[in-house]
């Protein structure tokens, strides 16, 4: 079996050649394979993509924004982290409280009028300043629901509970290392049709440890090849590596998991350019060792040494 960078280009060049043409929820269509598995062992660098850029600085913040319980778009706009813009703003363009231009398909509209996409620009810009300036405004609308930060942190249960999953399964794999329960679940089928902006695509992950190594598979029921699988495959590869640090294990292997694997449709050209390319090695990830929680992390505790990839690869985000 390919591992590595190698495997991802393996699984771009397999659905470009072999995927189902399939229409999905934004109507971009894609090209969509069923079952597919990338292995990355951590001892050999950090899974970085090197065939294009890859920013490690969204990744690592988005990552704080889920350990922390977060789900308000707020503090990633802080981190100068856009990644979750387009789902909260489409709550604010649709509310009565909106009183600007029509934005009706504003995803796809700014992709193809010039026009369009400059009066998009100045909506978001407007939209992300009161996020940050306006308490009132942040709550109604940069809110995202029960997302995976509330299902990690605060799953709340049928008796009105809440469970910590996260810090559970720390404080298990410390106690109880060989327990094949160490599992955390972000698909909570109460709350994915009526109070989540976007249903969780990466949807349970499972950690084993064997030799003094912490290991953790991924399973993801939907996964955008181009532009989030390179983002998973880094955020939980970040997650191994914290875990294992505050376990004082060594890192494993992150083993990526994925159910409806697709490429878009409007992606196509990208994923040629950057199969054209050749891998570099990956770089490697230093963590403030003085650090030993991973609730206690920031960004400056996280750093990417030696990282010399192709340049970025632009493409559209499909809402």
């Amino acid at each position: 079996m390919t591992t590595g960078e190698r495997a991802y280009l393996e699984m771009c060049q397999e659905v470009l050649e072999n995927g189902t043409k399939k229409g999905d929820r934004t109507g971009t269509g894609t090209y969509s394979t069923f079952g597919k598995q990338l292995r990355f062992d951590l001892s050999e660098g950090f899974p970085l993509l090197t065939t294009k850029r890859v920013p490690f600085r969204l990744i690592a913040s988005e990552l704080l924004w889920f350990i922390k319980g977060d789900t308000n778009i707020r503090y990633l706009l802080q981190h100068n982290n856009n990644i979750w813009n387009e789902w909260a703003f489409k709550k604010w363009v649709e509310s009565d409280e909106y009183d600007g231009p029509d934005m009706t398909d504003f995803g796809i509209r700014s992709q193809q009028d010039e026009d369009f996409h400059t009066i998009y620009k100045q909506q978001m810009d407007r939209f992300k300043q009161l996020i940050l300036e306006d308490d009132r405004f942040a709550k109604a609308y940069g809110d995202l629901g029960s997302v995976y930060g509330k299902q990690w942190r605060a799953w709340k249960t049928s008796q009105g509970d809440t469970i910590d999953q996260l810090k559970e399964v720390i404080e298990n794999i410390k106690t109880n290392p060989d327990s094949r329960r160490h599992i955390v679940t972000a698909w909570n089928p109460e709350d994915v049709p009526s109070n989540m902006a976007l249903p969780p695509c990466h949807t349970m992950f499972q950690f084993y440890v064997a030799e003094g190594r912490l290991s953790c598979q991924l399973y993801q029921r939907s996964g955008d090849i181009f532009l989030g699988v390179p983002f998973n495959i880094a955020s939980y590869a970040l997650l191994t590596h914290l875990i294992a640090h505050a376990c004082g294990l060594e890192p494993g292997e992150f083993i990526h998991t994925l159910g409806d694997a697709h490429i878009y449709t409007n992606h196509i050209e990208q994923v040629k350019t950057q199969l054209a390319r050749e891998p570099r090695a990956f770089p490697a990830l230093k963590l403030n060792q003085e650090k030993t929680s991973i609730f206690d992390f920031e960004m400056e505790d996280m750093k990417i040494e030696g990282y010399d990839p192709h340049p970025g690869i632009k493409a559209p985000v499909a809402v």
